[in-house]
């Protein structure tokens, strides 16, 4: 029966896993879930509302998730409807993320009064607003680089209550009262009052008042939702609800999108499920009507968007690595066919979800940081599974478990700054380019850190266990010189195909861009490493130091870089992840020193030195008839 466990167990896994990809259910009467697939102009992409709900969630609150203030749970979809119809409602929710205390005293609030210890409602907010504009816009005239820690907080709050106030503005105007009422006597005075809004009288007020609301609504609101109608001409952009009713005073008729809006929002304000759902089955319908494709799309994203491939990968990879960690103690191969199974599965959901992205973008697997560090990840679990197919002692497994967890969390990060398939920039706008270049060199940073972690795993256990035998110190010596072969080829390659769109977009083959530098270094440092283990210099060890080396150079090349804002490659500009940088750097410089320690000092160093080896046994010479 223990045989027949490490399979079980992978068993439920993916039964587990399965689970997660059923297709999204209502929490209630009314259907959120339809409502969130409607298509709706955003930033130059045609996304669900859905989507505009979790990433803005994400924006103002690192994460997905909301709780009211009576321990009900929100869906993305229940906020995002809040926020366009109930405004009153949505104030009350707690989702602007504050941590720095100073920001906290501006506001006169104290982690007791926030959800969480960090997490307030726009209603806590709204006191000490106009002081909390006036800081913002004194930062304004600091310089990016320059800026204290306080100013950037300010800033990011400061954007963070217009992306909320852009989306109120979106579908209704906050605020005024009975607004959808107002919405029903502007309708019915359309056919008389259209273009009234210059005379006199009651009629020609009530035009003036709509004319001016919905021009608010136009210049604030951030959704797009009004689709061009069917026949209009190539590039007729989509508008806002504000532009739509701001149409119909001048045309007496009132776009078909604009009020089946307004009547969802009012069903949503009045609880009245069965008008809003009816409100929603005849958008969906008239949208996959004149635009099938897009439909398809946004209801894959939805899908995508609560499947959340990514998220259950972070999990099983943590697992895996758990697994892979404890075989090297007890069970070895029960654990390690546990290890190796869930890593499998980990890979087939990322691969999975990579391939949504692609289809969805209709782009390689890379675009964006956020792009570039789950691929980056799941090129070194690829790499991983074929190595311990071959070797089957784990070590392959930890290591994938460690940089699969490690650049999912990365790229989760990456996602709170908004919508990780945005628009292309111009020079990027190239599919071959794209596919080739940009792919390679992932590829190449991908092989680089898993030489690394391979590193990190043959120093940790040599100087914290006993499990570095002569045999395991061989083999993990065999994987980092394997893989630091196929890092170069392809860091190389991917470097020079740079060098060619350089060419093509810029006029310049090399331009000694902090950018072309970084992947310069990785493609010098691969070579140190060959060329010393070719001529002897190095062994086992220093190969280990050496590689876990490559991982500060990548990590610099990666995102360093990125940090300096310079440089016409710097197309994800941050700093808010300096210090996590810095940290890194300095945790692999500090395994580098462990390394460097007296073999004798090791754990396993007695298995390890050659002088307290047994000599073999000297050849005997028989000669015949002696």
């Amino acid at each position: 029966m223990k045989r027949f466990l490490p399979t079980l167990a992978v068993l439920l896994v993916l039964a587990a896993v399965a689970g997660t990809l059923r297709a999204p259910r209502n929490p209630g009467a009314y259907d959120v879930t339809g409502f969130g697939a409607l298509p709706t102009l955003v930033n130059g992409r045609i996304k669900p509302l859905d989507t505009v709900a979790r990433t803005s969630l994400l924006t103002l609150q690192g994460r997905q998730r909301l709780t009211a203030a009576d321990g009900r749970r929100v869906t993305p979809e229940e906020w995002l409807l809040d926020m366009l119809f109930n405004p009153a409602v949505a104030d009350h929710y707690a989702v602007f993320e504050i941590v720095h205390p100073d920001v906290l005293a501006l506001l006169a609030l104290d982690t007791a009064d926030g959800q969480g210890g960090k997490r307030f409602s726009l209603h806590q907010l709204l006191p000490r607003i106009a002081e909390l504009d006036r800081q913002a816009k004194l930062a304004d005239t600091t310089e990016a680089p320059l800026r204290s820690a306080f100013q950037r907080a300010v800033l990011q709050l400061r954007n963070n209550v217009a992306l909320y106030q852009r989306l109120q503005h979106s579908l209704a105007m906050p605020g005024a009262r009975d607004f959808f009422d107002q919405l029903a006597r502007i309708e019915a005075a359309l056919p008389a009052g259209a273009g009234a809004a210059h005379g006199t009288g009651p009629q020609a007020n009530l035009m003036l008042e709509a004319s001016r609301m919905f021009g608010v609504m136009d210049a604030y609101g951030y959704l797009h939702t009004i689709a061009p109608p069917p026949g209009s001409p190539e590039g007729t952009d989509w508008q806002t609800a504000g532009a739509a009713w701001n149409a119909a005073l001048s045309s007496g008729r009132v776009d078909p999108t604009a009020a089946a809006y307004a009547a969802i929002g009012r069903a949503w304000q009045l609880h009245q499920p069965e008008d809003f759902n009816r409100g929603v089955q005849q958008l969906r319908e008239n949208f996959a009507a004149a635009m099938p494709a897009e439909m398809r799309k946004t209801g894959v994203e939805v899908r995508f968007n609560v499947a959340q491939p990514f998220y259950t990968s972070t999990m099983l990879y943590v697992l895996a690595f758990l697994a892979g960690v404890v075989s090297w103690l007890r069970w070895p191969q029960g654990l390690g066919r546990l290890a190796f199974g869930v890593l499998a599965i980990a890979f087939v959901l990322t691969t999975a979800g990579i391939a949504a992205r692609m289809w969805l973008e209709g782009r390689p697997p890379v675009t964006n940081l956020y792009s570039s560090a789950i691929f980056v990840g799941w090129g070194a679990v690829a790499l991983c599974l074929v190595i311990e197919y071959f070797y089957r002692n784990a070590m392959a497994s930890v290591a994938a478990g460690l940089i699969g967890f490690a650049t999912l969390v990365i790229a989760h990060h990456l996602a709170l700054g908004g919508d990780t398939m945005e628009m292309m920039r111009a020079v990027l706008d190239s599919n071959f380019w794209l596919a080739t270049h940009v792919v390679t060199i992932a590829v190449g940073y991908s092989a680089t850190f898993l030489a690394g972690f391979l590193g990190l795993i043959y120093v940790g256990r040599g100087v914290l266990t006993r499990g570095l035998d002569t045999a395991t110190a061989r083999n993990l010596g065999r994987m980092i010189y394997g893989i630091a072969c196929f890092a170069m080829l392809f860091s190389f390659v991917g470097t020079v195909l740079g060098g060619i769109w350089a060419d093509q977009s810029w006029g310049r083959f090399w331009g000694w861009d902090p950018k072309e530098n970084g992947a310069l270094l990785i493609v010098m440092w691969n070579a140190v490493i060959l060329h010393v283990r070719w001529g002897g210099l190095v062994q086992g060890r220093g190969l280990a130091q050496l590689a876990i080396f490559g991982n500060i150079i990548t990590a610099w090349s990666w995102f360093g870089v990125n940090m300096l804002g310079v440089g016409l490659h710097s197309y994800g500009f941050m700093d808010s992840a300096f210090w996590w940088l810095i940290i890194f750097m300095a945790s692999q410089l500090g395994f580098m020193a462990l390394g460097g320690l007296p073999l004798a000092k090791w754990r396993s160093g007695p298995a390890l030195l050659p002088a307290q080896r047994k000599p073999a046994a000297a050849p005997t010479l028989k000669l015949a008839g002696v």
